[in-house]
């Protein structure tokens, strides 16, 4: 029997279905659907698991262990009546790896325009307050049990953990590293620091990492910034928050004296991807400006700048249901009546990333058709692209293996206009789409990629899979208070 480092009783499901939150809002209560399906796949994997002659841990590891997991939480959502998507899995996948690697495999070219990573040196430390234990929970930690006192935890954690989480333990081939909003002088990641990864990831000559430049014009000196970020960096966007700012108050991107000077220089380096974090507001006080009111405005005023809206507008906690013009509505149908009542069309230079969207979704079938059907009925089938905001949800492998098989149910496609998901549809979510705004070469990256360590160590891991399935974001309110003082607050 083999012996694994993480998880060695199996008591960690594959699809990581559970309360953690990326750190910018409050973890949700999970539902009694979602604690039923999780008690439901342990024990349908008990059960596949003996009569495989397998024990648990080995079980789930393996494609049939992710595909038994999705079927049992298709069972339990059905009988819950909720039907308006589901994971389309043979029940075969169950016991039969072939039919699960049908299910949830797949070779598609996948870019998340959506990663996180800390420095766990970074300056931002001097501003952890006493007992708090950020990023504690991380399974590198679980390695060296020696490192007790105070915050010496830390310095067992490296860009080797999102590294593998990624690259090693997931499909994805590329992707985007981005940043949180901060003062200038307390980022929980610096340019330079984001560069040093960026360095490992394509030391090779591989395209494995491209990195955002983050600028807020609400805040003294950002502007100034953009030079030295498009100069000397290379930035492959400009990452902004419009419901942040140093005292506490948003702005809009349409607004004269900070969003349209933003825009204007944006246009004038050359650098025409504005990544817009909208939805998950950070309290009261930001939410005005975490709506998508201002985005139709300026995606029609500068139709040669690619809009990039992060979360989709999305609102944790809030169900989505069928769009209703002229509602007034928050989340994803707000980005929708902005883009209508400026005529800007599906398909055009507004772009929606699922980053946290997604992993919330895929855990409410009739949330997940509304807002996945919405989004490319109305943003575009070609403007819907592949985020996680990993590495706060973990490996974005059950992310990836859920959007798989996920299917739209006939019902809902008939009576609401949603696309059928299919392997075209899904390929292009996956990666295609994003590689339009950041001009990615698929056949170039791909060859390069093919031979460089990651694919490698990919190759090497599939024989001898040891995945942790944890989740690092924190998962109560107590928690989140914490990572939020500790990450220096973006309120």
């Amino acid at each position: 029997m083999r012996s694994y480092i993480h998880d060695p009783n199996g008591i960690r499901l594959p699809i990581k279905i559970d309360n953690a939150s990326n750190g910018e809002f409050s973890p949700l209560e999970l539902s009694k659907r979602n604690i039923e399906g999780n008690r439901q796949a342990l024990l349908d994997a008990d059960d596949a698991a003996r009569k495989l002659g397998h024990d648990r841990r080995s079980f789930l590891v393996g494609a049939c262990g992710a595909a038994s997991t999705l079927l049992s939480v298709n069972a339990v959502n059905a009988a819950a009546g909720k039907t308006g998507s589901f994971f389309e899995i043979a029940s075969e996948a169950r016991y039969e790896n072939s039919a699960a690697e049908d299910a949830i495999g797949g070779d598609e070219f996948i870019f998340d325009v959506h990663g996180h990573f800390i420095n766990p040196f970074g300056k931002w430390r001097e501003g952890i307050p006493e007992g708090a234990k950020p990023f504690s929970g991380l399974p590198a930690v679980e390695a060296c049990p020696d490192k007790t006192e105070g915050l010496d935890y830390l310095e067992c954690l490296s860009g080797d953990q999102f590294r593998k989480d990624v690259f090693v333990d997931s499909d994805t081939d590329m992707m985007v590293l981005t940043f949180v909003p901060s003062p200038a002088d307390a980022e929980p990641l610096t340019i330079e620091e984001a560069e040093v990864t960026k360095n490992l990831l394509n030391a090779d000559g591989t395209q494995r990492l491209l990195v955002h430049g983050r600028v807020n014009p609400n805040q003294a000196g950002d502007l100034e910034t953009m030079d030295e970020l498009a100069e000397r960096w290379k930035v492959s966007a400009w990452k902004t928050y419009t419901q942040w700012g140093p005292d506490g108050k948003g702005f809009w991107l349409h607004d004269e004296d900070t969003g349209i000077p933003f825009l204007e220089k944006a246009r004038a380096l050359g650098i025409r991807n504005i990544a817009v974090h909208k939805g998950i507001p950070f309290g009261r006080r930001s939410y005005e400006h975490s709506r998508c009111d201002d985005i139709g405005i300026v995606a029609k005023r500068y139709p040669d700048l690619n809009f990039l809206i992060y979360h989709s507008g999305y609102v944790p906690g809030q169900d989505e249901a069928a769009f209703a013009p002229g509602a007034g509505k928050d989340g994803v149908d707000a980005l929708v009546q902005s883009m209508l009542d400026n005529d800007v069309a599906p398909n055009s230079n507004v772009y929606a990333d699922l980053g946290t969207t997604w992993r919330i979704l895929m855990q409410n079938p009739d949330s997940a058709a509304h807002g996945m059907g919405k989004l490319l009925k109305y943003v575009g089938e070609d403007n819907v692209i592949w985020g996680t905001d990993s590495i706060w949800y973990g490996s974005p492998q059950d992310q990836i293996q859920a959007f798989r098989s996920f299917q739209i149910s006939e019902e809902f496609r008939e009576r609401y206009g949603y696309p059928e998901m299919t392997p075209s549809l899904r390929a292009k979510v996956f990666g295609l789409n994003a590689t339009k705004p950041y001009k990615i070469d698929v056949a170039k990256v791909a060859h390069m990629q093919s031979k460089d360590k990651f694919a490698l160590a990919k190759a090497n891991a599939k024989d001898n899979a040891d995945p942790h399935f944890l989740t690092f974001g924190p998962k109560s309110r107590r928690e989140f208070m914490a990572f939020r003082r500790a990450e220096g607050s973006h309120t």
